[in-house]
């Protein structure tokens, strides 16, 4: 007959292993969900299309790069036209504080939008405020978008950024091709005029950046890519209204996205990196649960054992009794 020691150890266990298990096929549930949502994420870029991977970068390509150009003296005197329509020069926003700095063009179809919904995400971190402590100047590369596109991009990212009193400090600019092509010589900013949908020469290919430029008009540093840290754009902020010049930084971020105008279709690399990253994760979740597992079915071990034990030293202790009774009986 099973003892009541070994009984209740063999519950117990039972219990333990029942409860284990539920929770591992929640976690492993979990895990799949997890991963089916990683997938689902990247999928559902459906309007940025994957074009295939080409080994040679196509010679238009070459053409676009960001070139640090620390320390150059912007052309203040270039005319642009304001997101009012009125005239403007690039010199009336600067000379009391610094400025980011932010080369794009209004009916691009994604990546300066992602370049500003990233700008606007940071700043909404930072304390400092436009209008205030800085501007934001924000410049077509197209010279036929006007002040109609520039205002409705203006009441878009001044929604998001949600101080519609910093309004004073935001900046969306037009202009003619020669101030462009002057403007984006001194920020070194390459890009290529490239055929849209229709095959007409209404797209852009470009890499995102933005600039903090000092008061004075010069540019003290870059930051690359699409997302930008709060913390460093405060510093860069700071440093700028010291006049200070930054440092070069990685062009890794550059080319979030690139265009292949061989099939008109941008291919979206920064998905692939949300993608790696969430299978990194997943993985790290399973090789926990794998260490966590073993680890609890060690210690049940541990307590069998000693269970086993406590229950042999006590059968001992009861037999000792019993033959002590017994020799008590005798003797007397």
């Amino acid at each position: 007959m099973m003892s009541t020691g070994k009984i209740r150890v063999a519950k117990a266990s039972a219990e333990f292993w029942s409860a284990r298990n539920g929770s591992a096929l929640l976690v492993a549930a979990s895990l799949l969900i997890s991963a089916a949502a990683l997938s689902a994420q990247v999928s559902s870029y459906g309007d940025k299309e994957m074009g295939p991977t080409v080994d040679k970068p196509s010679p238009l390509l070459e053409k676009i790069s960001i070139t640090q150009r620390l320390n150059a003296q912007l052309p203040l005197a270039l005319n642009f036209v304001d997101d009012t329509g009125k005239q403007v020069q690039l010199g009336d926003y600067f000379g009391k504080r610094p400025a980011i700095l932010a080369l794009v063009y209004y009916q691009c179809p994604m990546l300066c939008s992602e370049e500003l919904n990233g700008l606007t995400g940071a700043l909404e971190m930072v304390k400092f405020k436009p209008g205030r402590d800085f501007d934001v100047i924000v410049v077509s590369i197209d010279p036929s978008e006007g002040p109609e596109l520039a205002a409705a991009k203006k009441r878009i990212y001044l929604k998001k950024y949600g101080y519609p009193e910093t309004a004073n400090g935001w900046h969306f600019l037009t202009g003619h091709q020669d101030a462009i092509d002057a403007l984006t010589k001194t920020v070194g900013f390459g890009y290529v005029r490239i055929p849209g949908p229709d095959g007409k020469l209404t797209q852009f290919a470009h890499a995102s950046a933005i600039q903090i430029v000092t008061a004075d008009g010069k540019i003290a540093q870059y930051y690359m890519g699409v997302e930008y840290s709060p913390k460093d754009l405060r510093l860069g902020l700071v440093e700028a209204s010291a006049n200070k010049i930054g440092s070069p930084v990685d062009n890794i971020l550059t080319y979030c996205y690139h265009y292949d105008p061989q099939t008109n279709k941008h291919s979206l690399i920064v998905s692939r990196v949300v993608q790696l990253g969430g299978f990194i994760t997943v993985a790290c979740l399973g090789g926990f649960m794998f260490v966590m597992f073993r680890r609890d079915a060690r210690l049940v071990h541990q307590d069998e054992a000693a269970s086993e034990k406590i229950h042999t030293g006590t059968e001992k202790t009861n037999a000792g009794n019993d033959k002590n009774e017994t020799g008590t009986k005798v003797n007397g």
